[in-house]
Parts: C-alpha cells; structure tokens; sequence
C-alpha cells in the first residue's frame, strides 16, 4: 500500500465524521459536516463496512480519500485522534478536503511521470512535473493552519497545465504509433454525454476529460489511452469496455461506474 492509498486502519474516521452527506441514491439519510455517522464505532471502524452498498450507503463505497486520512490523522495531528483532542476537531475536519485534493494530484503527477518511462517526456516538462510534485508534497507536509493556507485554485491550475500537455504527448504518440483516427469531434473535454449511447465505439486517445459521462452506454468501448481526468462516470455502463492506459481515471471513477 502506498500513501496515496486509503489506509483505513491508521485513520480517525475522518470521513465518517468531517464529510455532510445528503438522503439521496448513495446515502438513506443527511448528515451535516462535523457530526460522526450512526454507524461509526469508537475504535473508528464502520460497524456496517461489509454491507455498505446493499445497506444504502454507495456513497461511501465510491468515496476514496487518496490516502489523505492517515495523512491528516497521523502527520498532520501526530496520531492524536478528535475523541483525545476534541479542540482540534474542527480544524482536523477542516484540513481533509484539502489534503484529499493535494493527494488526488499528487497520485495524477505520479501517473503523469510514469507515462514518460517508455518515451522520454523531454526534461523541460519532466522537470516542471517533478517541481508541481515537490510543490504539493511539501503543501503536504505541513501544519493544520499550512495546508489551510494553500492556495489550491493555483496548484490545481498549475498541475492541470502540465497533465494537459502529459496528455496530449501520450495521445499524440499513440495515435501516430497505431494509426489511430482523431475521435469523433461531439467527444471532447467538457463535453454533455449524459446517457449517450457509445456502445462499441473507437474512442481510443479521445479527450474526454471534465466530460459528464453520468449513465452513458459504454459497454465494449474501446477507451485505452483516453484523458479521463474529471470525467464523471456515476452510472456509465463501462461492462466489456477496454480501459488499458487510460489517463487519470480514479478509484472512484470506477467505483461509481457499472462494471
């Protein structure tokens, strides 16, 4: 396990208490921010984690903090939970969204950096990636009020800039590597998909990031090295659908798709 995975054991439950939630298709009731959910045990573990999704509670089984919750409970508080410390809850629930949305980029730059492995990147970009990197990792090193203080509409811009040109590297390479066709021109970032039907479809190399992709028919799509960055997945059919090197697709993505 990295530490851009979730490691629930060496967390406080942030999640379960930090994060509101509305009744909805993923969760049977509201809870607001800062109030631990019924279902949270004393020792932080969920008391219904084995049946969460026949339960109701999808929402939960999609989520996934990209290792942010340890990094919160065990760094940025020293392992002092807050139950032990309840005049630092606010600010432990404070801090999570934040560092959740460093760890996503961090594990995106790590992504981006591997794609060089096979072709060179060309030191110019692989050195502005590694610097994005060494710029966020150290927004997460530091103390509660730090990390509160990161500016993250500018993070994000600057680390999006260079996925951006990461991605149009490896789709470019791969189209002239495999002679694959330009996508067709509806599918392009950003792009209104909602319940299209894409079954079966060549959408090798297409930019697809910050698409709504909300209950598409993807089954047997052929996706492999498609910018996926963004695009969200809840309800896509993906059944059948080829997913090998597709750029920037999460956890949760998956999670929240048909598969």
């Amino acid at each position: 396990m990295t530490r851009l995975e979730a490691d629930c054991a060496r967390c406080f439950g942030l999640c379960c208490v930090a994060l509101p939630f509305a009744r909805s298709a993923d969760f049977p009731e509201d809870k607001p921010a800062g109030q631990p959910c019924r279902n949270l045990l004393a020792d932080h573990r969920c008391g219904i984690h084995d049946r969460l999704a026949q339960d109701g509670w999808r929402g939960c089984v999609t989520f996934d903090c990209f290792g942010a919750g340890q990094q919160v409970s065990q760094v940025t508080f020293a392992g002092i939970s807050w139950r032990e410390a309840p005049e630092t809850a606010e600010s432990m629930y404070a801090v999570l969204p934040v560092m959740r949305q460093l760890h996503e980029m961090l594990a995106h730059l790590e992504e981006a950096l591997a794609l060089g492995a096979g072709e060179p990147l060309g030191e110019p970009l692989r050195a502005q990636l590694q610097a994005a990197q060494a710029d966020v990792d150290a927004a997460t090193a530091g103390s509660a009020e730090q990390v509160l203080a990161v500016d993250l509409g500018a993070l994000r811009s600057a680390v999006g800039g260079l996925l951006r040109d990461v991605s149009a590297r490896e789709r470019d390479r791969r189209r002239r590597a495999d002679g694959i066709p330009v996508p067709p021109r509806r599918v392009r970032p950003g792009a209104d998909l909602v319940g299209a039907d894409l079954r079966g479809r060549d959408l090798r190399t297409a930019d697809l990031r910050g698409s709504l992709l909300i209950a598409a028919d993807l089954r047997n799509a052929d996706l492999r090295w498609a910018d996926l960055l963004g695009a969200d997945l809840r309800d896509a059919d993906l059944r059948g659908a080829r997913l090998e090197g597709a750029l920037f697709l999460t956890r949760p993505q998956l999670a929240a798709a048909r598969t």
